[in-house]
């Protein structure tokens, strides 16, 4: 073979590398995406602050047979946490403390509807710092050594709205306006009650399970109030429906109802 020939020979064997360099990083603009989106998950849980400590657990085991889903929670009361959701915060999942803000997003056509499902169950107490006032009925609340009650706000917290039907029911609600502090959330109460700020709190049987500081002294009938009842949902419109569904699916199996029942929740049958 001459020189000219070689020549045009190595021009083409260049032209055809680069064609294929360029077919190559083609495929790997167009697919590359698609197959890292596949294997690595994002979600955005926002729960009720209750459930904080048992969702810190099933975050460790549900990442441990799924590494490549990433999970952030975002805690709060679940009034607070379902306006954030009409507003447009990027939510995938969403478990409230109460079925009002589960309703309104649904009502506002934000959920996915065959996903939502009821979850998990509580009880409301009467708790008081470690050593505080031994109370043995409610309405030993009104008395004058007891100066401060904690309780949630009633409109955006559930615990609140909880403790305020059971008041009311009970006849005392008007009674201890007076001395009602408001929380913004269930785990505020408990802090009041802890440091002493107040004499007594109204909060989740699990919320007390969960301190060393307070004393429960009372667990209210269940019919002094509306069920407590814990419904999950995947919320519409977000980038990894699938990975959410499958999510959810694993908060109602039951390897996660175990860990729920570890840290003091009921099970929906």
């Amino acid at each position: 073979m001459n020189l000219k020939n070689t020549r045009i020979l190595s021009l083409i064997v260049a032209a055809l590398a680069a064609v294929a360099l360029l077919i190559s990083w083609n495929l790997f603009q167009s697919v590359s995406p698609v197959a890292t989106a596949q294997q690595r998950t994002s979600l955005t849980v926002s729960a009720a602050i209750s459930l904080s400590q048992a969702f810190a657990e099933i975050k460790t085991v549900y990442q441990g047979s799924n590494p490549n889903v990433t999970i952030t929670y975002n805690f709060g009361a679940s009034g607070a946490l379902a306006q954030q959701i009409q507003q447009g915060a990027p939510v995938d999942v969403f478990l409230s403390a109460a079925t009002k803000q589960m309703d309104a997003l649904q009502q506002a056509n934000l959920l996915i509807n065959d996903t939502r499902r009821n979850l998990l169950t509580n009880r409301l107490v009467l708790i008081t710092p470690k050593n505080g006032i031994v109370l043995s009925d409610f309405k030993q609340l009104t008395d004058a050594r007891i100066k401060k009650i904690a309780i949630g706000e009633p409109k955006s917290v559930p615990v609140g709205q909880y403790a305020q039907e059971m008041l009311t029911k009970l006849g005392l609600w008007q009674q201890l306006q007076q001395k009602l502090v408001l929380g913004n959330n269930v785990r505020q109460v408990l802090t009041f009650v802890e440091s002493g700020n107040v004499d007594a709190g109204i909060v989740y049987t699990t919320d007390a399970k969960a301190s060393d500081k307070v004393t429960v002294r009372l667990t209210a009938a269940e019919n002094l109030h509306s069920p407590i009842v814990y419904p999950l949902a995947v919320i519409r419109n977000r980038r990894n429906p699938a990975a959410a569904k499958a999510f959810v699916d694993f908060l109602a199996g039951e390897r996660a109802k175990i860990v729920f029942q570890k840290y003091g929740f009921g099970i929906v049958r």
